[in-house]
């Protein structure tokens, strides 16, 4: 009986062990790389290129470029002088100063830096947070920072939308939209990426619709930033209405959650 027992408990041990192993390659599977294609470019989520079907060359791993990406976001967006790095007024700064000061402060996590592992990040990056112009990259939104924008200003959407806290619905529709602890007031191209950015922050956003329309007609600016972000210095209240909680576009975002959760 005894006999038995420790052979159950080896069983199970081996069991466990086999478990791991396994649960260890399906998080590695998961791990999806940024890989380049000598044609396409950089890519990422796939091991096969989007375009042609073909298996691109390695780049970096996903947790690498998330890693990268928050730290890149300190220095461009917020504070760049806690890695002793200049920008200049629109914002950019030499990817060669950044990399030797990753290096200089850990050698042996950023060994394997290169100025094209900044431009892997930037280009397979969904909502377009950075940009990269030869040797120099900067944050296109959410900078915490005073610079001056020189983002494109055409082809600006009649109609932008903000996510806000139900609370202070009634007074943004009173007083206007002001920055609140960023340089600019960010809006979104569309009531699902509005909903998105929201949730991130609030249960249920209130959605408000802005008329960049006549926002424009009447001489204010408009930037272009990420993929789906846009950038004002204030929004008067004149322009400003409430998009209802049960807009068919705001439903259908809503209903994705519930998706997600389940």
């Amino acid at each position: 009986m005894q006999h038995n027992y420790w052979q159950l408990i080896d069983s199970l041990n081996q069991t466990i062990s086999t478990v791991r192993f396994l649960k260890e390659i399906k998080l590695e599977a998961l791990d999806n790389m940024i890989r380049e294609c000598s044609r396409h470019g950089y890519y990422s989520d796939d091991h096969l290129c989007p375009a042609c079907n073909e298996e691109g060359k390695f780049i970096l791993r996903s947790r690498e470029r998330d890693s990268l990406a928050r730290r890149l976001a300190l220095i461009l967006r917020h504070a760049p002088e806690k890695f002793d790095l200049e920008m200049d007024i629109n914002g950019w700064v030499d990817v060669k100063d950044i990399i030797s000061r990753f290096k200089k402060q850990n050698e042996r996590r950023y060994h394997w830096l290169r100025p094209h592992h900044f431009r892997a990040v930037s280009e397979t990056d969904g909502k377009g947070r950075y940009e990269v112009r030869g040797n120099m990259i900067r944050a296109t939104y959410g900078h915490t920072l005073e610079i001056e924008l020189d983002l494109p200003t055409e082809n600006i959407p009649p109609s932008l939308f903000y996510p806000c806290n139900p609370d202070e619905a009634e007074n943004l529709l009173e007083i206007g939209i002001t920055p609140s602890g960023r340089a600019h007031v960010h809006l979104s191209s569309s009531i699902r990426s509005a909903a998105e950015a929201g949730k991130v922050h609030y249960k249920l956003p209130t959605l408000l619709e802005i008329d960049t329309a006549r926002m424009e007609a009447d001489g204010e600016t408009i930037w272009h930033a990420g993929v789906t972000v846009y950038l004002v210095e204030s929004v008067d209240p004149k322009y400003i209405t409430r998009i209802s909680n049960d807009n068919p576009e705001y439903e259908v975002a809503r209903a994705r959650w519930v998706d997600e959760e389940e």
